[in-house]
């Protein structure tokens, strides 16, 4: 009798990996939903954009975005979260995946639970800059600076949770100083407040940085990426200016619900991975101050854990809230 449950066990197992293989073969019958959780326009609907176009392309049915915007991209990620483990629906999102769980009291989704990570898709860094005033022409000078000044100098960013105001927190959290964050309604009014000498400093969009830091309008001090950036290759990291372990960037990854088939999980890998790869993104990438990366689904799982980990650290210690 339980050798009889046993076998009858093991052909269901090997029914629904048949099933899985076939549906993979056969994947996308037809469109598939993109959902990004903001309003057309941002990074994240550029870069959802940009890969439903080659998905559609490469694969042969129609990629389609919805935007479904609001609570920080809640409403669209929960979305997702809750439907069908079929591959027909997927999401593009951002940093803020993974800080929103503790920047709000009331979440709606469990990035790491919930979803199934694909393949984080390129990553944008911010750099560090500062009006040309500030008597800072590194690193090193800035933290000085801050140290020798408490609550002196401070840094723009655009909104409570936002990428340049974590950036400038674990920067604050890190170095041991007392630097204020001056909160704006947005990334143009806050780069508007660090031009007109308002703010001391930012950690700037990297589209955004490259033509003020080249016309002299605010000087560049380092990008907070990992590696130095191909548009500002003159620059140093963050981390090469003496802050050993320091990185904060925007990223975009795709997602599906959890429980979507494994073998379509790997084909829009590939598919994802192969299209980051070519030579053409790169180079599109790069133009718009990002790199490229196509990762393999257990990078960005890890990737996703590690950020959520960090930022979740991050902002109980600054106090930071989007309550």
């Amino acid at each position: 009798m339980q050798m009889g449950y046993q076998v009858s066990a093991l052909a269901s197992v090997a029914f629904i990996a048949m099933i899985s293989h076939a549906s993979a073969q056969t994947y996308p019958t037809g469109p598939v939903r993109v959902i990004v959780p903001f309003p057309p326009g941002g990074g994240n609907d550029s870069m959802g954009r940009i890969l439903a176009q080659n998905l559609s392309e490469s694969l042969g049915k129609q990629f389609i975005i919805e935007n479904r915007a609001g609570a920080n991209g809640m409403i669209g990620s929960e979305l997702v979260a809750k439907a069908p483990k079929d591959g027909y629906t997927l999401l593009v999102n951002g940093a803020n995946f993974v800080t929103t769980p503790s920047l709000y009291s009331k979440v709606t989704y469990d990035p790491i639970k919930q979803f199934e990570p694909i393949s984080l898709i390129a990553i944008a860094p911010n750099v560090l800059v500062v009006h040309p005033s500030v008597p800072a022409r590194n690193v090193k000078d800035l933290i000085a600076l801050a140290k020798a000044h408490p609550r002196q100098v401070n840094f723009a960013g655009s909104g409570s949770g936002s990428t340049p105001h974590l950036a400038g927190e674990l920067f604050r959290t890190m170095t041991h100083t007392e630097m204020m964050h001056i909160p704006y309604r947005g990334t143009g009014p806050a780069i508007t407040g660090l031009l007109s000498g308002e703010v001391s400093t930012m950690f700037m969009p990297a589209l955004t940085a490259v033509p003020l830091i080249t016309s002299a309008r605010v000087r560049g001090l380092a990008v907070t990426s990992k590696e130095r950036l191909p548009a500002l290759h003159d620059l140093p990291t963050v981390a090469e200016s003496g802050l050993k372990g320091y990185e904060s960037s925007q990223w975009y990854g795709v997602l599906g619900p959890a429980g979507t088939p494994v073998d379509i999980v790997n084909l829009l890998n590939a598919q994802v991975t192969k299209i980051m790869h070519t030579a053409d993104m790169k180079q599109r990438m790069a133009e718009s101050g990002s790199v490229a990366v196509g990762s393999t689904r257990e990078a960005f799982a890890r990737y996703l854990a590690d950020e959520f980990t960090k930022w979740a650290r991050v902002i109980k210690a600054s106090g930071a809230t989007a309550d």
